[in-house]
């Protein structure tokens, strides 16, 4: 089968590789419709998240059922579903009190859960850009769309990611609540269109790309605010808030820009990236506030604001969204219009045109938010 497989620092190929085969009772093979490129494959993209050469990636895939192993009793071939990003046992503590991203039988390297196509790390489970993916667990790591669906992929496809992670990046946001959500890209402005959902009163959007800022205010009715016009993000928006958000929800994680006065990368250094959207959170957000982490950190980190958080009585949130029990609610809500997902989209392409959807996608070209690919 052709899949898009990491060859080096900002180089994916797409290339022939073996097709995947059923190996437990539990797995399934399904033949992929589409899938997202997130801004976590970027890491991998950029060499931050080692990768072995060929490895195939990609974590926001749907398509239908081709194959079952005997032990899968839910599904059968011709069902069209959508895979989460986690992949979780059903059986587990974890997975039994809808925390299946951290499930404990899905990734026998390390405590944490399996994911799709992000390395033996997160358990090797070869990932969905791809013309075919094999699927563990399979009544459990997936989402049966209802056989009556008149949705286009394009309308559900985002269930195995972007949803229920902004829809858990909005957990903590209550009736009357003052939001800022750093970062619009495709998380960003899905977390922005979510919180008004959840009751927000003001929602603020932050970001530096000036393609994404104009959609988030034309397609979300926030206030916008450039990242690049002052360096003191976090102090403009305490003042401009009286005194700071109620939530503030970082969507942009270690991917952030490093203000021009701050040294970085010094030897010593401990982290890959930088943990500047933190340092603005802290700023930015009221006492007895909330501080939502939902872009991705991989490493331990200097300078983390600890004494200002614990100062201020502040509440951090953190983690990788437990996806799986979500997703029925979230596409009911997209069956029933209360949100539009696929106005994020702004490429649809061929998985051949893989490695230049990544390079757009990378350098924020081309009005550039979210691509898909169709095998």
């Amino acid at each position: 089968m052709q899949a898009v497989t990491f060859q080096d620092k900002e180089k994916m190929v797409v290339k022939e590789v073996e097709d995947p085969k059923i190996s437990e009772g539990h797995d399934m093979i399904v033949r992929i419709t589409a899938s997202g490129i997130c801004g976590s494959d970027l890491h991998l993209y950029k060499g931050g998240i080692p990768l072995d050469q060929d490895y195939v990636v990609g974590h926001e895939p749907m398509g239908i059922v081709e194959e079952t192993g005997p032990d899968v009793k839910n599904l059968q071939k011709g069902d069209r579903v959508v895979i989460p990003f986690n992949v979780s046992c059903g059986t587990c503590f974890f997975c039994k009190n809808q925390m299946e991203s951290q499930c404990d039988e899905s990734n026998p390297h390390t405590e944490m859960g399996g994911l799709f196509g992000f390395s033996d790390m997160f358990g090797n489970y070869p990932g969905g850009q791809a013309q075919y993916l094999r699927v563990p667990y399979a009544d459990q790591t997936s989402f049966k769309v209802p056989e009556d669906s008149e949705l286009e992929d394009e309308s559900v496809l985002f269930l195995s990611d972007v949803i229920p992670t902004s829809w858990w990046s909005v957990e903590p946001v209550k009736q009357g609540d003052t939001v800022v959500v750093l970062g619009c890209g495709p998380i960003g402005l899905m977390t922005q269109k979510l919180a008004w959902l959840k009751g927000a009163e003001r929602v603020i959007a932050v970001d530096q790309v000036q393609h994404r800022l104009d959609h988030a205010k034309r397609t979300n009715n926030v206030e916008t605010y450039d990242f690049s016009e002052n360096e003191e993000m976090g102090d403009l928006l305490n003042e401009n808030t009286k005194g700071g958000a109620d939530i503030v929800i970082d969507c942009v994680g270690m991917d952030g820009t490093v203000p021009p006065s701050v040294e970085f990368g010094s030897e010593g250094e401990n982290q890959f990236g930088t943990i500047s959207p933190l340092v603005t959170a802290s700023k930015a957000v009221r006492k007895f506030g909330t501080v939502q982490v939902t872009g991705v950190y991989g490493t331990e980190a200097n300078n983390f604001p600890l004494g200002d958080f614990f100062a201020r009585n502040v509440s951090l949130k953190m983690g990788q969204a437990p996806v799986v029990h979500m997703m029925p609610k979230l596409y009911d809500m997209v069956a029933n219009n209360r949100f539009d997902p696929t106005d994020i989209i702004t490429h649809s392409m061929s998985l051949e045109d893989a490695p230049k959807a990544y390079d757009i996608f990378d350098k924020k070209e081309e009005g550039n938010i979210k691509a898909i690919l169709k095998p």
